[in-house]
């Protein structure tokens, strides 16, 4: 697995479906002999807008909640670029909160 990283991205409910599902046509979520592989868990994100955000959820100047799903998935390093690409194309926020890590080969 050298090479390989894990993406987990924040996404509102409302379109975690068709991020996972840009994901999976991306490359991502691949395991051995299995494809579309993610791990989910719901939360509350909160954020406030500020002057010059034109935020998809929410107004400037007000603090914002809104249910959100964290999607796990790992990708081989050939398409780690593609997924992040799909994932913003397929995320409706302006600021998409992402984290990418590093696996290790053991």
């Amino acid at each position: 697995m050298a090479g390989w990283k894990k993406i987990v991205v924040y996404v509102p409910l409302t379109h975690a479906n068709a991020v996972r599902a840009a994901i999976g046509e991306a490359g991502g979520g691949k395991l051995g002999n299995y494809s579309l592989c993610s791990f989910s868990v719901r939360g509350m994100g909160r954020f406030l807008p500020v002057a010059g955000a034109n935020p998809h959820i929410g107004e400037v100047g007000k603090l914002e909640e809104v249910e959100e799903e964290r999607i796990e998935v790992t990708c081989a390093p050939d398409v780690t670029g593609k997924v992040i690409a799909a994932i913003k194309a397929a995320h409706p926020y302006e600021e998409i909160a992402m984290d990418i890590y590093a696996l290790e080969n053991w």
